[in-house]
């Protein structure tokens, strides 16, 4: 509990206990009216001054000006205990509602808790100097120590270390890195010394880029928060002039058409309980709470939702659309078999890796991982690439073709084909065919799953898009489960794609298009929501992206939707709660039913209801 709210407890407990004592001093008229007025004005002059400052401001109708106007006539009618009480109960539920808040904020706080306050770096005459991170430039040295966040975007240049991702990803488990890692602001250094040379500035660093995109996801507003902000702009003008008509007519009527007593006083008193149960905080509080606090929720598990808008529109998706390499698969291809050598399958490796040692090509790179030796280049003469097709180098004076079958082709040489899904990669020797390779992309740990996940919570369709070859594609899609896929697609095919499923589905229905952020750019804005995969240290994929899955893994997905439903079924239950409480409300005190007391609750009690729901939608951890 702050300060402000220490002081107003404080207020809160000073005229209860006025109340209790002037309750049981028997005193009349005017005396009773000041002992009242010191406990009234003690707990209820903040209000009356913003109402006031409302009023001057050409901006009347707000709850403060609810509860003066209220508070205010039922004293003026002589009913003292129920004007301080109500005005004392409000603030019970102002307090209850400021401290709710404020803990969900903490809450966010915490879980987003990685800006870093200061950064370790590395002077030229090798002194350590203690700076502010905005004040470190690309390209200098700072040292990170066991226990201290990584404050800027780098790469390591000295030491090894295990590295607590939890405030990115959601994720306990430690990642490993050493020499030529690179690393990425907001992780915790947990055993090792490290020595980085940062890569960017602190303001473009990932944490920066983070710690923006959960700040301002609450200026992006959903269809239901723009929704209670136009209620209440009419709702409460609306309410106060049926107050004061509901305070006038009815007298009226009865002296002029009825011939009986007007009783001003009664039905003055129904207006000011009409208006103190027609105040909209649980509606303008709650609603905006309850996305926040998914959001903040959504941020706890590694899941970045830029704006509460998004955060609706996925609660709609049935159709989710998955780009393949770096998706739903590792995007590192390996060495799986060796097929049809007529040689040794280390030394035919070995051949391989040398002729494309001076290859920077995705395949070239995983022979060379396979190899697992240092490459000797005193060995390699001559090097020709051959493109689209392979390489011809010379090694130990012999002639080594790898590559495709064009390239096979091209040189005359006979081959065998491969049945295996995959990439494959043909040897030659001195222009006889020795074997082949059978290179492939490895799928994502929790993919399959992902796909299981998504079908449980009732998504219609899912649907792969890919540059692939088409029996790569569908091998995938056949491993995962997943209904649909579309191969040997461009980007500008994958548009087109998505564009035809928008067309295809009904009106409220939503699609979500998964990619890696990079490549994926255009059809991630094309889809209603774009959701970034492999995002972890990547400024496209933050920049391209609606939502940010920081820590690569599919089976987020169903998370992120599953967060979704629970926030904006939240919403809902709040909007027909506070609405459906305040309509019965409204016409039992037209009525005169409904005593100050029922408006008491109408108004603090379900505004503390909704806050408590709304709070609920921070807690997503067993979804």
């Amino acid at each position: 509990m702050n300060k402000k709210q220490k002081k107003v407890l404080q207020r809160i407990i000073i005229s209860f206990l006025c109340i209790l004592l002037f309750a049981f001093i028997p005193v009349e008229g005017y005396v009773e009216f000041v002992l009242y007025m010191i406990p009234y004005l003690i707990i209820g002059y903040d209000i009356l001054k913003k109402a006031i400052k409302g009023i001057m401001n050409k901006q009347v109708f707000d709850e403060n000006f609810l509860m003066a106007v209220a508070t205010v006539g039922a004293i003026a009618l002589g009913d003292y205990k129920e004007g301080v009480a109500v005005m004392l109960f409000y603030q019970i539920g102002e307090l209850f509602q400021s401290y709710a808040v404020g803990k969900s904020r903490r809450n966010i706080s915490d879980l987003m808790d990685i800006r870093p306050d200061y950064a370790n770096i590395e002077r030229e005459d090798g002194k350590e100097e203690k700076v502010d991170p905005d004040e470190v430039e690309i390209g200098s040295i700072i040292i990170v120590k066991p226990g201290e966040k990584v404050p800027i975007d780098g790469m390591i240049i000295e030491g090894k270390t295990s590295l607590n991702t939890s405030a990115l990803t959601g994720e306990s488990v430690p990642r490993e890195v050493n020499v030529g890692d690179e690393v990425i602001s907001g992780c915790v250094n947990l055993t090792g010394l490290l020595k980085i040379e940062t890569t960017k500035e602190f303001g473009e660093s990932t944490v920066s880029k983070i710690l923006d995109l959960v700040e301002n996801a609450s200026s992006k507003k959903s269809k239901s928060e723009n929704f209670i902000s136009k209620f209440a702009k009419y709702y409460t003008p609306a309410v106060c002039y049926g107050a004061v008509a509901l305070a006038i007519c009815p007298p009226i009527v009865n002296q002029l058409f009825l011939n009986a007593s007007p009783q001003w006083g009664e039905w003055i008193f129904r207006a000011l309980t009409f208006l103190v149960i027609s105040c909209p905080c649980a509606l303008v509080i709650s609603i905006p709470l309850s996305f926040f606090a998914g959001i903040g929720g959504a941020s706890h598990e590694g899941v970045l939702v830029k704006g509460s808008n998004y955060l609706e529109t996925l609660s709609q998706t049935k159709y989710v659309v998955f780009d393949k390499t770096g998706t739903m698969t590792q995007g590192v291809f390996e060495v799986n078999d060796i097929h049809h050598s007529t040689i040794n399958n280390d030394q035919l490796l070995e051949y391989a890796a040398l002729a494309e040692s001076y290859s920077t090509h995705p395949i070239s790179k995983s022979l060379q991982r396979a190899y697992a030796k240092e490459i000797d280049k005193s060995r390699i003469g001559h090097v020709e690439e051959v493109s689209g097709k392979g390489v011809i180098a010379n090694v130990d004076n012999k002639e080594i073709a790898v590559g495709n079958d064009k390239l096979m082709n091209q040189l005359h040489i006979d081959y065998h084909d491969c049945h295996s899904v995959g990439t494959i990669v043909h040897v030659a020797i001195d222009g006889e065919y020795v074997g082949h390779i059978l290179i492939s992309d490895t799928m994502k740990p929790n993919a399959k799953k992902a796909i299981e996940e998504l079908k449980s919570i009732g998504m219609k369709k899912t649907i792969m898009l890919t540059g692939d070859m088409n029996n790569i594609a569908l091998q995938v899609a056949h491993d995962l489960g997943i209904d649909e896929v579309y191969s040997e697609l461009l980007p500008s095919d994958k548009v087109d794609k998505v564009e035809e499923i928008l067309r295809n589905k009904e009106d409220k229905e939503k699609v979500a298009f998964v990619g890696d952020g990079i490549n994926d750019a255009p059809v991630l804005s094309r889809a209603d929501i774009g959701i970034a995969m492999g995002a972890l240290g990547s400024d496209a994929a933050i920049e391209a992206a609606d939502i940010v899955l920081m820590d690569d893994d599919p089976l987020k997905i169903a998370k992120a939707i599953k967060i979704s439903k629970k926030c904006i079924r939240i919403v809902y239950q709040n909007i027909y709660f506070a609405i459906g409480v305040k309509l019965i409300c409204l016409v039992l005190g037209a009525m005169g039913i409904a005593n100050m007391w029922v408006a008491i609750f109408a108004d603090v009690g379900v505004m503390v209801i909704a806050v408590l729901n709304a709070i609920r939608a921070l807690y997503v951890k067993k979804l």
